[in-house]
């Protein structure tokens, strides 16, 4: 059965610092698009950033986490990090992990075919 689970939320005051862990089971992810995506009360569900299969080559961030935020990876425990900096109110969410295989639409939830449950971030101001 393959799992996604997150783990590394909390409640931080606004400037500081989390890091999210995804740890991946059931099959290997090495070769698959690893994204975050988050969710706030209310809204939609929205793309944060994605690394590729390998963390040599360049992953992707929303403009809002640009130089806030950084994913790695680690195939070998089949676990991806999502380390945010500088957290703000406006990054108070849930944040989910997911994994493709194709690497396309790679900003878009409807791309990804396995998701984790989600872990609570909340900055406070």
């Amino acid at each position: 059965q393959v799992q996604l689970v997150e783990s590394g939320g909390g409640l931080v005051q606004a400037g500081g610092s989390l890091r999210l862990s995804c740890a991946a089971s059931g099959r290997s992810f090495s070769t698959y698009i690893m994204g975050w995506f988050r969710q706030a009360p209310g809204q939609e569900r929205e793309f944060v950033a994605a690394i590729p299969w390998s963390g040599a080559l360049t992953s992707w961030y929303a403009d809002s986490v640009k130089g806030r935020f950084t994913c790695s990876r680690d195939n070998a425990r089949n676990t991806v990090y999502l380390q945010m900096n500088s957290l703000e109110p406006e990054d108070t969410a849930v944040y989910y992990c997911a994994a493709q295989p194709l690497g396309y639409s790679v900003r878009h939830s409807y791309a990804y075919d396995y998701w984790g449950q989600g872990t609570q971030v909340t900055v406070s101001s």
